[in-house]
């Protein structure tokens, strides 16, 4: 993949950087710097990675993009190299073809594709908030979206679009905005004043790893981390958890991807409030060596829902 082309997908703007494709915004700052340098340092690793696959001779499956290819900031990028994937541009000729695109609703009529062809994503064509809602509802039993015309007390407001990180508290009720979205206020502060957002990353509709990510309360909705712990899934969801986030993962048709699960300390009952089928990291502020062990698992869920040519 040539690398200048990286550049193309931000814009200068109001004195940060715009995100052509989702909109979001990244400010200038020096913690934006700091975040960078500590992403080179895992990129550094990432491509090392790739080359000694190259070198080893590995009998790699193929993998082709459709109809973005991944920059190497995707989760995807890394885990690829690590698991033996060979990017290349034909549908036609791959082993595995993945549908990669950063919007919320996409087109997802697959290209000319061999016909054993492993195909990832294809199916899951929505993931604004109000579908994360409703299939949410259907695998847990239990609601998160309110209606804020009549819903009494605070909720939260987020946009539709993925990626946007513009969640605010409000008071219901009042009149809904339009391509907004309301949700009951999860109350998952812990110790210290933070707040912690689980992290969940699926590889063949499985619950894979999980990141604790941890913000100051003040900063619950911001995608700034004060912390990033990986952990097990099995340490922090029980059984029947789990079976939640299949059954939502299965709902929304997301083969590939993370969803963002909070847990509200007083009822103890998990929310899956989010989901995102590019997903990016590992988080900027886990540790190098948490960031190899995270894209080694994940490598490993790669190979056994996706490859068919293991060495």
């Amino acid at each position: 993949m040539n690398d200048r082309i990286w550049f193309s997908d931000f814009k200068y703007k109001n004195k940060g950087l715009l995100v052509k494709k989702t909109g979001a915004h990244i400010p200038f700052a020096w913690s934006l710097f700091h975040d960078v340098f500590s992403w080179f340092a895992f990129y550094f690793f990432a491509q090392s990675w790739r080359i000694g696959r190259r070198l080893s001779g590995y009998k790699r499956p193929t993998i082709a993009f459709f109809p973005d290819k991944p920059r190497p900031w995707y989760f995807i990028w890394p885990v690829m190299h690590v698991a033996g994937a060979k990017i290349i541009s034909d549908t036609s000729a791959a082993d595995i073809v993945f549908q990669f695109d950063d919007a919320t609703v996409t087109n997802n009529t697959p290209p000319l594709t061999r016909a054993d062809a492993v195909l990832v994503n294809f199916e899951c064509n929505d993931i604004s908030k109000s579908l994360i809602e409703t299939v949410f509802a259907q695998a847990a039993g239990y609601d998160l979206g309110v209606d804020p015309r009549t819903y009494t007390g605070a909720m939260v407001e987020k946009s539709e679009l993925n990626g946007a990180h513009d969640g605010r508290i409000i008071v219901g009720p009042m009149e809904p905005i339009e391509g907004k979205t309301y949700q009951r206020l999860i109350d998952n502060e812990i110790e210290g004043g933070l707040v912690e957002d689980l992290r969940t990353c699926i590889v063949g509709g499985e619950p894979t790893i999980i990141y604790r990510k941890r913000r100051r309360l003040d900063r619950r909705f911001m995608n700034e981390n004060d912390e990033v712990i990986l952990d097990r899934i099995d340490k922090v969801f029980s059984p029947e958890e789990i079976d939640i986030i299949r059954r939502f993962a299965a709902g929304i048709k997301l083969d590939w991807g993370g969803v963002d699960v909070l847990r509200d300390r007083t009822s103890g009952k998990i929310h899956i409030v989010d989901a995102n089928k590019t997903d990016m990291g590992p988080p900027i502020a886990l540790p190098i060596g948490g960031k190899l062990r995270a894209t080694r698992r994940m490598a490993k869920g790669f190979a056994h829902a996706f490859s068919r040519k293991r060495a």
